[in-house]
C-alpha cells in the first residue's frame, strides 16, 4: 500500500493522531496546518486522499476543496464541527466526497478512507464498465465522465451515482435506496447527501440533451429518464 494521504488540520495533536494511526495501516502522510500552505503544496504532494478541517487559518475548508475541485477530483473529506448539518452540506456541495464528525472514531476514520479510496480507484478487470447516451459517456473503470466529448472532472461518488441511475434507465430509486446500493453499508450520512449529490451533478448535465435527464419523482427520488 503506497497511497498517501494530505492530513490537513491546525490542531496538531489531531494530525499527530492521524499520522500514527494512518502509518500503521501503511499510508504514507503528509500534514499541513493552514489552508493556504495545503494549496500551494497540493500540485506537489498528489496525494491519493485528503483529509480536511473546515476551520483553518489562511483559507478555510471550504476555501480550500473550492480550489483543489477546480483543477482536481482526487477524494476529499471533510473533517466537521460535530452537530454542524450547515458544514456538512456545504462541503458536499463543494465536491467533498465524504465528511467525519469531530470528535471522531480513528476506527470509523480507517473504514471511511478505505471506503473512498476503494470506490476511487480505477478497476482494472477485462470488463469496461460504461454506459452510452447521446453526447454522454460514464466511463467507471476509468471514472471518467465526457460530456458532448469533453471529459468533466467529477468526484468519485457523483459519478458513481450518475453511473448507477444510467445503468438502469427509467427506474426510480428512493434516497434510501441510493445511500444503500452507491454509498454502501459503511456511509452515515442521510438523505440530503443524496440531494446534494444530484444537484452538483445537474449543474454539469443540465441541458446537454434532449434525449435524456436526471429527473425528480416528488415524493420518491430519482431516475435517468430516457425520451427515446
Amino acid at each position: 500500500m503506497n497511497e498517501k494521504i494530505m492530513i490537513v488540520d491546525d490542531d496538531t495533536n489531531i494530525c499527530e493522531l492521524l499520522r500514527l494511526y494512518l502509518t500503521k495501516e501503511g499510508y504514507n502522510t503528509v500534514i499541513f496546518n493552514d489552508g493556504v500552505s495545503a494549496v500551494e503544496h497540493f500540485p506537489g504532494e498528489n496525494p491519493n486522499l485528503i483529509l480536511l478541517d473546515i476551520m483553518l487559518p489562511g483559507l478555510d475548508g471550504w476555501q480550500v476543496c473550492r480550489k483543489i475541485r477546480a483543477g482536481s477530483s482526487v477524494p476529499i473529506i471533510m473533517l466537521t464541527a460535530k452537530g454542524e448539518t450547515f458544514d456538512k452540506v456545504l462541503g458536499l456541495e463543494l465536491g467533498a466526497d465524504d465528511y467525519i464528525v469531530k470528535p471522531f472514531d480513528t476506527k470509523e476514520v480507517l473504514a471511511r478512507i478505505k471506503a473512498v479510496l476503494r470506490r476511487s480507484v480505477s478497476h482494472t478487470s477485462d470488463q469496461i464498465k460504461e454506459v452510452r447516451y447521446d453526447k454522454l459517456v460514464i466511463n467507471l473503470t476509468n471514472y471518467e465522465l465526457k460530456v458532448d466529448g469533453v471529459i468533466v472532472d467529477t468526484p468519485p461518488k457523483e459519478l458513481e451515482l450518475i453511473y448507477h441511475l444510467a445503468s438502469n434507465p427509467n427506474r426510480v430509486y428512493t434516497r434510501d435506496q441510493l445511500l444503500d446500493e452507491v454509498w454502501g453499508f459503511d456511509y452515515y450520512g442521510d438523505s440530503r447527501t443524496v440531494d446534494v449529490h444530484v444537484k452538483r451533478l445537474r449543474e454539469k448535465l443540465e441541458g446537454v440533451s434532449p434525449k435524456w435527464d436526471l429527473k425528480t419523482v416528488w415524493s420518491v427520488g430519482y431516475k435517468f429518464e430516457t425520451k427515446d
